[in-house]
């Protein structure tokens, strides 16, 4: 190991040597990489954002198991499901209590800028928590009275003066699909692909806005099941007994993977952020090959000399794939930074949660090497049928 290292650092390093040789070349190569990461960093970045801020609400329900309606596609497009099936639901060993959601997308007018915009609305029993979210749980006596909703702080849009006033103890009143509706609290949960924030009320204030849904049909069936028993076990006897064609039961997990599947297979969103990361990637492979390939071709009689001296040919080769992991490591610095400062100039306009993770950065890195090798890979192509005596 120790001689290997030693023969290592005795090697003379042909391949940076060549590339520092052209600079202006080496920064149009780097420029091209920096650019191919940053393209792959944004619509990763993009992607995130989409499954993260759409599974907000998934995330933070109390439930054990979900119980919706097998025509629904995804949390703001929920179809609704008889009530009866959450007094089914009850008969079964293992569950402790069941609770009725209600969600819906409304039209409500901004108290700033009385712009209208898409909000999520939710409606539960106020008795019952049923949000991992602490501002929502301590406010629940607030919604329970007449057309009163809490609002997302984490929404976009202009509200900076109305949560101002919120939080000076002063309520704001606005309108909902024609309804004056009354806010009284604020609570953070975030926009979304889907919705502009979120509203949470009472079911009754819930149905008040939507009068065309009946207090019998509801969007989702939360259960809690009981200490000691396995909640796998659990949901597949509410699967036994509750009618498939009717009701779908999934584990809360499960609940967050159907809304991360459609929003990756069936919403185009999901297809245009991949093939955003595909196109950066091949992006990548052209412009690092047409850096190697008119490398070679501008060294093709110093690498034939070699050959004629009895150098072989995985040695050239290796001299070419030094010079791609050198583009790929300094290309892949900038490529880095620049998302950075992208990502937050993001969050800021969109409030969407882009963020930047180390798991990420060595998704790209480790793709950029591999952008770099393919594309040493091809330019070494006419370096190996390179003959000396055609040389000279």
């Amino acid at each position: 190991m120790i001689g290997f290292i030693q023969e290592l650092q005795r090697r003379t390093p042909l391949g940076w040597l060549q590339l520092s040789h052209h600079k202006s070349r080496l920064l149009v190569a780097l420029s091209g990489i920096a650019f191919a990461d940053v393209l792959m960093f944004m619509q990763m970045g993009f992607q995130n954002a989409l499954y993260d801020s759409n599974t907000r609400l998934n995330s933070a329900l109390l439930a054990d198991i979900v119980l919706m309606s097998t025509q629904s596609r995804n949390t703001q497009n929920l179809s609704t499901f008889s009530r009866r099936r959450l007094l089914q639901a009850g008969d079964v060993p293992g569950v402790k209590s069941t609770q009725a959601m209600y969600i819906g997308l409304v039209t409500w007018k901004n108290p700033q800028t009385h712009r209208k915009t898409q909000l999520q609305a939710i409606g539960f029993n106020p008795d019952e928590p049923a949000l991992n979210l602490p501002e929502v749980n301590a406010q629940l006596d607030k919604i329970k009275l007449p057309d009163t909703f809490i609002f997302d702080r984490g929404a976009r849009g202009q509200y900076d003066k109305a949560f101002a006033q919120i939080d000076a103890g002063n309520s704001v009143t606005t309108e909902v699909d024609k309804r004056t509706i009354t806010i009284d609290g604020l609570f953070k949960l975030g926009a979304s692909f889907g919705a502009d924030g979120t509203l949470i009320s009472s079911e009754d204030n819930y149905l008040r806005i939507f009068p065309r849904q009946l207090a019998g049909s509801i969007n989702l069936g939360l259960v809690y099941i009981q200490p000691g028993y396995d909640l796998k076990q659990v949901a597949a006897s509410l699967k036994a007994y509750l009618p498939s064609e009717d009701v779908k039961v999934l584990t809360r997990e499960e609940f967050i993977n159907f809304e991360v599947d459609y929003w990756k297979s069936e919403s185009p969103i999901g297809f245009i952020f991949t093939l955003g990361v595909s196109m950066g990637f091949i992006v990548g492979v052209i412009i690092v090959y047409q850096v190697l390939s008119t490398d070679v071709n501008a060294h093709i009689k110093e690498y034939a000399t070699f050959k004629a001296m009895g150098y072989r040919n995985l040695y050239l080769l290796g001299v070419v794939f030094e010079e791609a992991i050198i583009l790929a490591v300094l290309g892949f610095i900038p490529g880095l930074i620049i998302p950075l400062g992208l990502y937050r100039l993001t969050r800021k306009a969109t409030d969407l949660p882009v963020y930047m993770t180390l798991a990420r950065a060595l998704t790209v890195l480790i793709l950029t090497i591999i952008m770099c090798g393919i594309s040493g890979a091809i330019a070494t192509r006419k370096l190996q049928s390179a003959d000396p005596a055609d040389m000279f």
